[in-house]
């Protein structure tokens, strides 16, 4: 499982126009599933994403998490983070897991980040052609793949 986690000061995502979700400060999770996932890697990113201290402290250290700094979370689902550039220019999303797995380990993930906030999670529409608007924060922009922890 891939994750782009931006710390934001507001984020949101529309379809066809019409606003589905929006947040204020706090996590934009564009979330990639692979084929070789399954709950334990969305466990162990929910975990990894709910800890994550890259929220600035009293004293401008980044030492918060979004939880204690009393952010939303916003999570897209976005299947190019699995894509591969290993032969030639056009990407591969052959890693990339089909709709019957990646819906259910993403609304997993999203569930479990509730569970580990107490804060309902903002989501964009599966599948959809979504278009997303971000305040990137400081900018703190953090790639996290469960195969490197």
């Amino acid at each position: 499982m891939k994750a782009l986690i931006q710390r934001v000061s507001e984020a949101s995502v529309s379809v066809d126009g019409q606003a589905v979700s929006s947040i204020g400060r706090g996590l934009l999770v564009l979330l990639g599933v692979v084929r070789a996932d399954g709950e334990a890697e969305a466990d162990r990113l929910a975990r990894k994403t709910a800890a994550m201290r890259i929220f600035p402290d009293a004293e401008g250290t980044m030492n918060l998490s979004c939880t204690d700094a009393g952010g939303g979370i916003l999570a897209v689902s976005q299947f190019t983070l699995a894509a591969s550039l290993r032969r030639g220019n056009r990407p591969s999303y052959a890693d990339a897991a089909g709709r019957e797995q990646a819906l259910p380990l993403y609304e997993h993930f999203c569930r479990r980040l509730e569970e580990l906030t107490g804060r309902p999670v903002g989501r964009g529409v599966f599948g959809a052609d979504m278009q997303v608007s971000l305040v990137n924060d400081g900018p703190v922009t953090i790639i996290a793949d469960t195969d490197a922890f």
